[in-house]
C-alpha cells in the first residue's frame, strides 16, 4: 500500500475516530491502543447510543481510560440515535429524539470540557415520513442554535456534517453547499459564528462532488476534516481518492486543523490498518 511522503504528512494533525477504529476492543481499551499505535489524538461518535444521559460512572470510567492512555480528545458527536445502525442523528426528529438530543447538550458538552474537547459533531437526522421537511428543519435550527451556545459556553465549535445520498438516502445534507448552508443559518441565528462544516472527504466522493472545488470553496468555513478512501471506505490507499493530493489542497487553502482517520479498517486487526501513514507522522505536533 502506498505511504504518505513524510513531507506531506508531517504537515497534517491525524487523530483516530474510536467508534470506527479498534472496534474489535471493547470501548475503555480502544484509547490505549490507539495510542499504542503512536497516535496522540482520538474523536468519538457518541458511545452510548441508547442513552443521552448516561451515569456518571460510565463517563468518568471513559475520561479515566482517555486520560490514562495519555490521548487528547479532539472531536466528539452529540447523542445520534443508533450509529451505527438506522439512525442518522436526532436533532430534526420530532418528539422524543429531539428532546433525547436537547437532554444531552450540556452532558456532551460537559464530557468535552473535561477533556479538553473543543469540537461536537451535531448530526442533523433522516427525514420522518409523514412530517413536513419545512418542520424538521425549523427544528433543527432550533436545536443546533441551543447545541452552538452550549459549545460556545466552552470554547468549542459546533461542525454539521455533509453524509453521502447513497449509504443515507433519508438524510437530508447530502452535499457540500447543503451542509455550510445550514451552518450559515445556525451563524446567522446565534450571532456567534462558532457553527463550522464538518468535511468528511470519503462522503462528498461518495455524491460524486468535485473534492477540489469543494476545499476551495469552502476550506475557511471548515472546522473538522475526515478521510476514508473510495470506494470501500477503507484505509488510504485501498481506493482511488488522491487522498494525499487533497489534504496537501486543504494545507495550501489555510485548513490546519485536525484530520480525523474514519475508515474501516478491513479484515484485519485496527492496528495493522495505518500502514499507509509512517509512525512518525501519527503523533500530533
Amino acid at each position: 500500500m502506498p505511504g504518505f511522503e513524510w513531507s506531506t504528512a508531517a504537515d497534517q494533525r491525524f487523530n483516530v475516530n474510536l467508534s470506527i477504529l479498534f472496534t474489535e476492543l471493547p470501548l475503555l481499551e480502544r484509547p490505549a491502543a490507539a495510542a499504542a499505535a503512536g497516535f496522540t489524538a482520538v474523536e468519538l461518535w457518541w458511545p452510548w447510543i441508547d442513552s443521552p444521559t448516561p451515569a456518571r460512572s460510565e463517563l468518568d470510567a471513559l475520561k479515566k481510560a482517555i486520560e490514562d492512555a495519555g490521548v487528547r480528545l479532539t472531536g466528539l458527536n452529540f447523542y445520534a440515535g443508533q450509529l451505527p445502525g438506522p439512525d442518522r442523528g436526532a436533532l430534526s426528529l420530532p418528539g422524543e429524539e429531539s428532546e433525547k438530543f436537547r437532554a444531552n447538550i450540556d452532558v456532551a458538552a460537559g464530557f468535552a470540557v473535561s477533556l479538553g474537547c473543543t469540537a461536537l459533531n451535531a448530526l442533523y437526522g433522516n427525514r420522518v415520513e409523514g412530517v413536513d421537511p419545512a418542520e424538521q428543519d425549523a427544528l433543527a435550527l432550533e436545536n443546533l442554535a441551543l447545541a452552538a451556545r452550549a459549545a460556545h459556553r466552552i470554547g468549542a465549535v459546533l461542525l454539521i456534517e455533509a453524509l453521502n445520498k447513497p449509504e443515507s438516502p433519508l438524510y437530508p445534507l447530502v452535499s457540500a453547499p447543503a451542509a455550510v448552508e445550514v451552518v450559515d443559518q445556525v451563524n446567522a441565528t446565534t450571532g456567534l459564528g462558532n457553527a463550522k462544516f464538518l468535511m468528511d472527504l470519503y462522503h462528498l466522493s461518495m455524491n460524486g462532488e468535485d473534492l477540489p472545488a469543494v476545499i476551495d470553496a469552502y476550506a475557511a468555513k471548515t472546522g473538522h476534516v475526515q478521510i476514508a478512501d473510495n470506494p470501500g471506505r477503507g484505509a488510504p490507499g485501498t481506493g482511488s481518492l488522491p487522498l494525499q493530493e487533497l489534504l496537501g489542497r486543504l494545507r495550501k487553502a489555510g485548513y490546519d486543523g485536525w484530520v480525523g482517520l474514519e475508515y474501516k479498517p478491513g479484515d484485519r486487526p485496527s492496528a495493522e490498518a495505518f500502514d499507509w501513514l509512517p509512525r512518525e507522522a501519527r503523533a500530533a505536533r
